[in-house]
């Protein structure tokens, strides 16, 4: 057995595919004199952890349940000037998730609310943070079926576990009382992690769809004054988009709010 040979059922062994797949171009350079001993070393470390966090970024973003594998860069910010671009840049920079802070993204339908939010869970799966994207209505109903089997404690701390928590379509209706409690149980409980939320309504009319007052304020001061606010308006790229229409200009944009 060559000395290569056992190198390669070592690094099988030892499951360090990320070696094993550049072990042969490494050795090339090395042969060629562009690699020295340590060099040689280092650089096969470094493949076995790009490989590592390649893997782990695909597990994130798989987990995190995204609709569309939408970033920044895919967004097309001309197509409405006034949208707050560099607002939306900062919060891509992450700062508010270190600072366990929220942000708030409302508008029209149509703007890109939702392309941006998954964008910034993108983001934050890219810097290693564990990220979970719903709609507010799938969360509160998954609650809601853990008061049926006695299993919301455990529904609550699942929803609660990852550092960023996004809720599509937020305040698209009035709540139940039910779901009032339980979005409050759920704001008390990440009270050490960031929300981001999306809305067609403007903070300011949130309050009117809770159906206790005390509830409301008591959860709407957590979330509204506490996060960065975030307005998009413009007109809808929907149309746009419609089957057998070319567009003017192509945006970018995910499909959804």
């Amino acid at each position: 057995m060559t000395a290569t040979h056992e190198l390669l059922t070592t690094l099988r062994r030892l499951k360090l595919s990320g070696m094993l797949d550049t072990l042969e171009a490494r050795l090339d350079q090395a042969r060629a004199g562009e690699l020295g001993h340590l060099e040689f070393l280092q650089v096969l470390c470094e493949d076995e952890l790009t490989r590592r966090d390649a893997a782990a970024l695909t597990r994130r973003v798989r987990a995190a349940r995204f609709d569309e594998a939408s970033t920044l860069e895919d967004f097309d910010f001309s197509f409405n000037p006034k949208i707050p671009a560099a607002t939306i840049r900062d919060l891509a920079a992450l700062g508010f998730v270190e600072a366990n802070e929220s942000a708030l993204i409302y508008g029209p339908v149509g703007v890109g609310k939702s392309h941006v939010a998954q964008a910034l869970g993108h983001a934050a799966c890219r810097q290693g943070y564990d990220v979970s994207f719903a709609t507010c209505s799938r969360v509160l109903a998954d609650l809601a079926g853990g008061h049926a089997d006695g299993s919301w404690a455990a529904r609550l701390r699942r929803w609660a576990r990852p550092r960023l928590l996004i809720l599509d379509d937020f305040a698209l209706r009035p709540f139940t009382t039910s779901q009032a409690d339980d979005f409050y149980d759920l704001v008390c409980e990440r009270r050490r992690s960031s929300l981001v939320l999306t809305s067609n309504r403007a903070p300011t009319d949130w309050y009117g769809l809770f159906p206790n007052p005390v509830v409301a304020e008591g959860v709407l001061d957590r979330v509204i004054n506490s996060a960065h606010h975030v307005f998009m308006d413009g007109k809808s790229y929907r149309p746009t988009r419609r089957p057998g229409r070319a567009p003017a200009t192509k945006p970018k944009e995910a499909s959804h709010d």
